[in-house]
C-alpha cells in the first residue's frame, strides 16, 4: 500500500481551513495530520507532526508564514512548504520562496490543481504559477540594479532574456517569436542556461529567477537578434 501524503495545514480563517481539509480528505493518498491559524503554534506543531507537505498561509492574524517556513527549516531542512495565500505582493512572492518555500498558490486554485501541486511539490518539484512569476517579476524589474552574484553573471545578455521570459510562462515558440530568433536557437539556449545554473526544468528556472530579483530585466521584442 502507497504511503498516505502527510499533510499539515496553517491558515487563521476557520471556514477557508475547514475547506481545505475537506478537499484534502477526499483524496485518497492524503491525509492531514494537523492544523495551526498562528505562527508560534505552526512551528511548534509541524516539528511535532513531521508532515510531508505545509500548506501555509502568510498574513496570519498572530505572526506570518515566513517566519514559519524560516524557522521551521533551521531544524527540519526537509519539510516542504506550499504557501496558500490571497496574497499577490510581489515581496510575499519572492520573500517566501527566499526563505524556502517550495511553491506559492493563490486561494482561487481549482481542488484538483491544489491536490496535484501538493503531490508534485511532496515529489520534489518547485511551483509557482506563471502569472505571480511575471507579475513579481513586472515589479521588481523596473527600478532593480544590475546583479552581479556569479549564477547571472555566469549568463549571457540574451540568455538572462530567455531565462526571465521562461519563469514568465513562455513556450519555447513564444519565447522565439518574441526575440525574433529560431526555435533551435531558443533551445540551445534553454539547454545553455539550465547546464550553467545546474537545474533540470523550467520550474526550476522559475523558482531561480524568484531567488534573483536583481536579474537583468529584459528588453525583448526588439528584434535585435543576439544569438
Amino acid at each position: 500500500m502507497t504511503e498516505l501524503i502527510r499533510v499539515f495545514v496553517v491558515e487563521d480563517h476557520d471556514v477557508v481551513r475547514r475547506g481545505i481539509h475537506a478537499t484534502i480528505q477526499e483524496a485518497s493518498d492524503m491525509v492531514v495530520v494537523g492544523q495551526a491559524d498562528e505562527e508560534a503554534a505552526a512551528i511548534e506543531l509541524i516539528r511535532e507532526r513531521r508532515p510531508g507537505v505545509v500548506l501555509l498561509d502568510l498574513n496570519l492574524r498572530y505572526g506570518h508564514g515566513r517566519r514559519v517556513v524560516e524557522q521551521v527549516l533551521q531544524t527540519h531542512p526537509d519539510t516542504r512548504f506550499l504557501a496558500l495565500t490571497v496574497s499577490t505582493s510581489p515581496e510575499d512572492v519572492v520573500g517566501v520562496i527566499r526563505a524556502g518555500a517550495r511553491g506559492y498558490l493563490t486561494k482561487d486554485v481549482q481542488a484538483t490543481d491544489l491536490l496535484d501541486t501538493i503531490r508534485a511539490v511532496h515529489d520534489g518539484a518547485a511551483i509557482v504559477t506563471p502569472t505571480l512569476a511575471a507579475f513579481a517579476l513586472e515589479a521588481f524589474g523596473s527600478d532593480a540594479p544590475e546583479a552581479t552574484d556569479d549564477e547571472v553573471d555566469a549568463l549571457t545578455p540574451r540568455e538572462r532574456e530567455v531565462t526571465t521570459l521562461i519563469a514568465k510562462g513562455y513556450t519555447n515558440r513564444l519565447i522565439g517569436a518574441d526575440l525574433d530568433i529560431s526555435h533551435k536557437t531558443v533551445e540551445k539556449h534553454v539547454g545553455h542556461i539550465l547546464e550553467k545554473l545546474a537545474l533540470t526544468n523550467r520550474t526550476q528556472v522559475t523558482r531561480w529567477v524568484l531567488e534573483h530579483p536583481t536579474l537583468e530585466p529584459t528588453d525583448h521584442g526588439t528584434g535585435r537578434n543576439r544569438r
